[in-house]
């Protein structure tokens, strides 16, 4: 099954770097454009399943790219970022043909719940609802981690690493993008943290009689094996 491909355009670099960080480790092919000249040849010479659009760019602003690609009948989902959060602002994006309007600032969380919500209501069969892995499942709609049928409470961080683990079953992912995932880009998580956070995620799952078939590779990361 083929990853899903998002362009980001955006000229702030940390911004760009941290979108496109985070959603890459969740699975999504994200390619990057810094302007707007960039950003608007990229997407009309390539098919992408999502677009996340900046507004205000160097070059050419993010409404005219938006307006250029729905001229040309080019329908692929587009969600603007702007630093504008007035209400006729929303709603000249929206009625220009951007599918979802996120004000900045805003948190990664809130622009994967809309991207996610965006690729579910398109109804790609890409995308995924709920991962399986033996008896345990992890629905990515509503953050329900549940054993033969037993929802198990997790922390938001405890969340984020078990998410990331079902995502790339029986791939390592290393500490460093475990860190990365939690931290958000911004923050120092250490490696320790992320051993504390697992250790409390088996014990959890072990009140519930279940193991978690979680390999740690001693100086390479993690591995969930054996996925259904």
């Amino acid at each position: 099954m083929s990853r899903m491909n998002i362009l980001l355009i955006e000229d702030s670099d940390t911004l760009r770097r941290s979108i496109s960080v985070g959603l890459s480790h969740l699975g999504f092919t994200v390619e990057e454009a810094a302007d707007g000249c960039t950003g608007l040849n990229i997407a009309m010479h390539n098919q992408y399943d999502l677009i996340i659009l900046d507004i205000m760019l160097p070059g050419i602003d993010g409404l005219n790219i938006l307006e250029t690609l729905r001229k040309q009948n080019n329908n692929v989902k587009i969600i603007i970022l702007s630093a504008k959060n007035e209400t006729d602002d929303k709603v000249r994006g929206l009625l220009s043909g951007a599918d979802d309007y996120l004000a900045k600032p805003f948190v990664f969380d809130e622009l994967h719940a809309r991207v996610l919500a965006l690729l579910r209501r398109e109804g790609d069969l890409r995308y995924q609802d709920c991962i399986t892995l033996q008896d345990f499942s992890l629905d990515l709609v509503t953050r329900e981690f549940r054993y033969r049928q037993q929802e198990i409470k997790l922390t938001l961080s405890e969340y984020k690493i078990i998410e990331l683990l079902f995502r790339r079953n029986n791939t390592i992912v290393s500490l460093e993008t475990l860190t990365s995932a939690l931290a958000g880009n911004f923050d120092y998580v250490s490696k320790n943290t992320i051993h504390v956070h697992i250790s409390s995620i088996r014990k959890k799952i072990k009140q519930f009689g279940g193991e978690l078939p979680l390999i740690h590779k001693r100086g390479h990361g993690y591995i969930l094996e054996n996925a259904s």
